[in-house]
């Protein structure tokens, strides 16, 4: 009998422990529906890290703000719905949405409209804006600004910005004017749509701002004024950011533009396999890619062949050199490391990660796309025009390991 009870009773601690350590609790408390404004509000004050908000169809009115609830990587915090759950205001005025010191956050699926201006990101990095719909504004679509960095905005769409016709409406704005002190860097736009009907650029990425990626858009020029400048579909004003893959269609001067607010900005953008149509277009300098300021040196802008035009004046503006594909006009050395200056096999294993035969990398240094250096017992690789940034601190920044030297 013993041994049976012995049994027994092990048979029933085991039940125990499973018992007591179910998720199942704590994964039905992650997630807060809510219905109303007021439900809205509360929840957003409340997020904890790891928690979904789920909007029910229905009309949301009012500003609705999220302040100091940042989460983690880990454990990031989501609100959600359908393109049927529209947050809008009562006046049109103000931000539909701002979230402020919120990093890792997701807002997904939802629509916004009807004020100043649509979703506000405010020192709140690693932010993912996804699959949103944003119109019927005053002002911009979607702004990160104040060092928010490592934001994503994708698989949405943006129209019908700008309502009061000063140029102000933006599809996406990056950083702010005027000042290098707002690091939003880093950030990625990616597979959205962008107009018809936004009056100004659909996406300004302003000096002061670096690294970032614009990729597999949908372009629409129809809604640009001409008011403060706005005369092309993307203006980069920030420096080593990558172009590539977008379409765009209709402006009334140009299709990409870079430019310089100060010396050392507007440097080091990429452009590859964009598609320009800039039927319609009026005046002199229609180009599907204008660069305002260009050095090979100092400040290089990539031009790559696989980049194409339909009416205007041309690919380039002349004098900017159109880069082969896979390669740039890049004074920096190549990248393929040199060989071992020995002709005579080493006896240990050969490695098979580059040996530390490139260039050491120095923070005073210009370095384009391409460019091979070495860092800390690493080898690395930059995958656009960079100055200043310690290749091995950011995973998502210029410099890409190439591995261990």
């Amino acid at each position: 009998m013993r041994p049976l009870a012995a049994a027994v009773t092990a048979a029933a601690l085991a039940l125990l422990a499973v018992a007591t350590t179910s998720p199942e609790p704590a994964a039905a408390a992650e997630t807060v529906s809510v219905s109303t404004a007021a439900q809205l509000k509360s929840a957003l004050a409340a997020a904890t890290p790891g928690q979904t908000i789920h909007l029910a169809d229905g009309v949301y009115t009012g500003n609705f703000k999220v302040t100091g609830r940042p989460a983690s990587a880990s454990a990031p915090i989501t609100l959600e719905g359908s393109p049927n759950a529209v947050l809008r205001t009562s006046s049109g005025g103000g931000n539909v949405l701002q979230l402020t010191d919120a990093d890792h956050w997701t807002v997904r699926g939802i629509t916004v409209q009807n004020a100043q201006k649509g979703i506000m990101v405010d020192s709140s990095d690693h932010v993912t804006i996804d699959g949103v719909t944003v119109h019927d504004l005053t002002m911009e679509g979607v702004h990160f600004r104040t060092s928010s960095s490592y934001g994503v905005l994708k698989n949405s769409r943006i129209f019908d910005t700008g309502q009061d016709g000063r140029g102000m409406g933006e599809g996406v704005y990056v950083g702010s004017a005027n000042t290098y002190s707002d690091t939003s860097d880093h950030v990625q736009i990616l597979d959205n749509t962008i107009g018809p009907l936004v009056r100004g650029e659909n996406v300004d990425i302003k000096e002061g701002t670096r690294g970032g990626r614009i990729a597999g858009n949908r372009f629409y020029g129809d809604g640009l004024t001409g008011a403060n400048y706005d005369d092309s579909w993307v203006d980069i004003k920030g420096n080593g950011y990558v172009v590539e893959d977008n379409v765009g269609i209709g402006t009334t001067r140009s299709g990409f533009q870079t430019h310089q607010q100060s010396p050392g900005w507007g440097c080091g953008t990429t452009f590859r396999n964009n598609s320009s149509d800039l039927s319609g277009a009026v005046g002199p300098g229609r180009y599907a890619i204008e660069v305002t300021v260009y050095d090979a040196a100092t400040c290089p802008v990539t031009v790559t062949s696989d980049n194409t035009v339909v009416g205007g004046d041309g690919l380039v503006n002349p004098g900017i050199p159109v880069s082969p594909l896979g390669g740039g006009p890049g004074p920096e050395p190549s990248p393929t490391p040199e060989p071992t200056p020995s002709p005579t096999p080493s006896p240990s294993p050969s490695p098979t990660t580059p040996a530390c035969t490139a260039p050491a990398w120095s923070a005073s240094a210009v370095y384009t796309g391409g460019a091979t250096v070495s860092h800390a017992g690493s080898t690395y690789t930059a995958r656009w025009w960079t100055q200043g940034e310690t290749p091995g601190t950011s995973q998502w920044g210029a410099w890409a390991v190439v591995g261990t030297c």
